[in-house]
């Protein structure tokens, strides 16, 4: 799942994790309300969003109220649960990241993805450059319903040898892997880590800007894969093309060593398990669609599928509960993570800055049109991702403040989820800060500064897909 990136891999200076730098941005926050001057809107209940919206043109000053060393403690507490604020509590997405961690710790022990993947490989032997769309898919369909990332790190190990002994070089199956998964979170449909946290945020469903995302991963994907697989044909036919071309013999030596390439059989009760997993992801779509879901019911739902998969799967009582309880212990960060951001929130309505900062930006985007309007906002939050790499930090750190302006702009707030988790998505396809990116090229022995050359002419073809996209739907919404 996308979650906080830790630090860099190499080198003396550490990045600060996530949790420190919401922590901080919490101090920062704290401070500014002694600084800024105090306001709020008037507002009015929106029945489409079932919730109170702010008035433009209504922002009055009103009395401050600064904060201190006691409620910079109390954010993080209040983020997830106070009745007395005005922001939402996250509680509820945070017992639902819980549950979904520990539904993909069932799935996972039962060896039916990397059964699947395996399965992929050994179907395509022989034509291995079909590989690329294949499991670039694969790993784009985990990036886009659940937010697949730390879990990749373990196929590195599997995947570069077999596309080293193919022709290719460690670059390609990097690229597969990292890119595969990237595309799927920067195209998010029904990741709960990223659309859904941001659009609660946002005080809408998640089902709304579900085409516009289909359409950005559809295209960003398409792209991504035409261009590893002319990279990797230009390496096969001359591997001097390789990036890594001065490393050729030393990886080879390195990985295809002692290689095993062999995978596991894909057996009825993988296809089961994989089958059940889409089937979850479709009901809980048609839940939120038709049956008015929301958080504790689709939480039900992945507890379900949960139980469901460990009675098919017999594993044991003990084994079950503990591919639970250990997938969603792997979530535990993402979970406090959100009330945590949430919690500069707090700390902003309590000091009644929120709307000051809000009217700022109001006033910054009058003049702009919608098209501007959207673009600008994926620029913003181009930059914060390099600060919280972490999909679901980031959505409850900005959501709250720029999805209302886009009432104030009069674009859809879908817009500006989509917008978000684009950027967020684009960005740690190379971030730094980002324990994915500086894992799976550590694994690959890829040169972060090579991987940026490779990179760098895709993440302009996937701005323009992207920024085009945006453009687009909001001229014709």
């Amino acid at each position: 799942m996308t979650t906080a990136s830790d630090t860099t891999t190499s080198g003396k200076f550490r990045f600060p994790t996530a949790f420190t730098i919401l922590f901080g941005l919490i101090i920062a926050v704290a401070a500014l309300t002694w600084i800024i001057p105090a306001g709020q809107y008037e507002r009015v209940e929106n029945a489409a969003l079932s919730r109170e919206v702010p008035v433009a043109g209504t922002y009055a000053p009103t009395d401050p109220n600064p904060q201190g060393f006691f409620d910079v403690i109390m954010a993080p507490i209040s983020g997830f649960y106070d009745p007395a604020s005005n922001v939402a509590n996250a509680i509820d997405v945070a017992l639902f990241v819980l549950v979904i961690g520990g539904f993909i710790g069932v799935v996972t022990s039962t060896g039916a993805i990397n059964a699947g993947i395996g399965n992929a490989m050994t179907t395509l032997k022989g034509r291995e450059k079909w590989m690329i769309p294949v499991l670039m898919g694969l790993f784009a369909f985990g990036g886009t319903t659940y937010g697949m990332a730390e879990e990749t790190l373990a196929f590195y190990v599997l995947l570069i040898p077999i596309m080293i002994a193919a022709g290719y070089d460690a670059v390609t199956a990097v690229a597969i892997i990292l890119l595969g998964a990237g595309v799927g979170v920067l195209g998010s449909t029904v990741n709960a880590f990223a659309t859904v946290i941001a659009s609660d945020a946002a005080g809408m469903p998640f089902t709304q800007g579900m085409v516009l995302r289909l359409v950005i991963l559809g295209l960003c994907w398409l792209a991504c894969v035409i261009y590893v697989m002319r990279y990797a044909e230009r390496v096969r036919k001359d591997p001097t093309q390789s990036i890594v071309y001065d490393r050729k013999a030393d990886n080879e030596a390195y990985f295809l060593s002692g290689m095993d390439t062999g995978a596991g059989e894909f057996t009825g009760l993988h296809k089961i398990v994989l089958a059940i997993f889409g089937i979850t992801f479709i009901v809980m779509v048609w839940g939120v669609l038709k049956g008015g879901w929301w958080m504790g019911e689709m939480s039900g739902l992945f507890l379900a599928s949960a139980i469901l998969i460990g009675l098919i799967a017999r594993p044991g009582e003990e084994n079950f509960v503990n591919s639970f309880l250990g997938g969603a212990r792997d979530l535990l960060g993402v979970a406090l993570i959100i009330g945590l951001a949430r919690g500069i929130v707090v700390v902003m309505d309590a000091g009644r800055i929120s709307d000051t900062i809000l009217h700022w930006a109001e006033l910054s985007v009058a003049g702009l049109g919608e098209v501007a309007f959207v673009n600008v906002i994926y620029w913003i939050e181009v930059l914060l991702s390099f600060f919280v790499p972490s999909s679901s930090g980031l959505a409850v750190l900005s959501m709250p403040i720029l999805a209302p302006v886009a009432d104030f702009a009069g674009v859809g707030r879908e817009f500006v989820v989509t917008a978000y988790q684009s950027a967020n998505g684009i960005v740690n396809l190379i971030n730094p800060t980002f324990a994915v990116v500086m894992g799976g090229l550590a694994i690959g022995r890829v040169p972060y500064e090579r991987w940026l050359r490779f990179m760098w002419p895709l993440l302009l073809i996937l701005t323009v897909i992207i920024m085009a996209s945006l453009s687009i739907a909001v001229l014709t919404a």
